[in-house]
């Protein structure tokens, strides 16, 4: 008896050392292959798990719904990490802070990049923020498009039918009084606009907010993509791009997830956190979930 007692013991103590241990995957196992929008992080030195949730930056309020496993996931969770922290993003004081970053240089305006009708076109969606378009119209297209993509009632038009997931999310996180964190801030998003030519950026911008119309073609794709919960097809989608996206996808997602590794890693070891990213960062063999297994993380799919 004394023996037995002795070796479920052992079991016991060398399976919480394996849970704790670096994660060696197979090459062809690398790339994730299920369909799930939510994952937990555990392994390689880590006490309690973290999770991993791919968002979208805009979708209908009646298609967004949390999974059970996701309310469990933020109950787990200590903190809530976003690309940029919300509470940045939603900090009125914090963007006008930027804004001497946010100008076009050499005196460019959106006129100047597009053509006449796409020019008419993102002129009455600056109207229909209420700001004076002679000056939003000088900035950075895709400081634009962030605009755009966090603001709900300007990316659902005359009706508020739009939302993100970060802003639902982001509700839930000041409603259970949890801490907000960000992966990246927007500083340094703003540095990656100046390493793509405005032009580019104009061309994104008005497929962003075509997009966001919801009147089909690549928005309808997205959204039915991740009610699917195909990261893969979502992360392809982005390489395949008609907005021009595809050309900078290096600078804009590749070298985005390599920077977050350690940034997640440093924040794991701290607490547990949930983070909160674009879908489209997760899957592919560039993406956060191959680059954490190859880090020695175990991340399996968690709904």
């Amino acid at each position: 008896m004394q023996k037995l007692w002795f070796w479920l013991l052992l079991g016991v103590a060398l399976s919480g050392c394996r849970s704790t241990q670096k994660v060696t995957y197979a090459p062809e196992q690398i790339t994730p292959t299920d369909k799930a929008l939510l994952w937990r992080i555990s392994g390689n030195g880590l006490k309690k798990p973290s999770y991993l949730l791919g968002t979208i930056h805009l979708i209908p309020k009646d298609k967004l719904r949390f999974s059970e496993a996701t309310y469990d996931a933020l109950a787990d969770a200590g903190r809530v990490a976003f690309e940029i922290d919300m509470k940045e993003m939603t900090n009125i004081a914090a963007q006008f802070s930027l804004m001497t970053k946010a100008f076009m240089g050499g005196g460019k305006t959106l006129r100047d990049l597009l053509p006449a009708d796409d020019y008419a076109f993102v002129k009455e969606r600056l109207d229909a923020k209420g700001m004076p378009s002679s000056m939003l119209e000088r900035m950075k297209p895709l400081f634009l498009s962030t605009l755009f993509g966090t603001d709900e009632e300007t990316a659902s038009g005359k009706n508020a039918t739009m939302t993100s997931v970060e802003m639902e999310l982001y509700r839930q996180v000041k409603r259970r009084k949890l801490e907000s964190a960000g992966l990246e801030t927007a500083a340094y998003q703003m540095s990656i606009f100046d390493s793509i030519p405005y032009e580019a950026q104009a061309k994104m911008l008005v497929e962003t907010l075509r997009n966001s119309e919801g009147a089909g073609g690549d928005f309808d794709q997205m959204i039915n993509m991740y009610q699917q919960k195909d990261i893969q097809a979502m992360e392809a989608m982005m390489g395949d791009a008609a907005n021009g996206m595809n050309a900078f996808q290096d600078v804009l997602l590749y070298q985005r997830n390599r920077n977050w590794i350690p940034v997640m890693a440093r924040m794991m070891r701290e607490k547990p956190t949930l983070f909160a990213v674009g879908a489209g960062h997760l899957g592919g063999a560039r993406g956060v979930i191959a680059l954490l297994r190859k880090d020695g993380y175990r991340v399996e799919a968690a709904e």
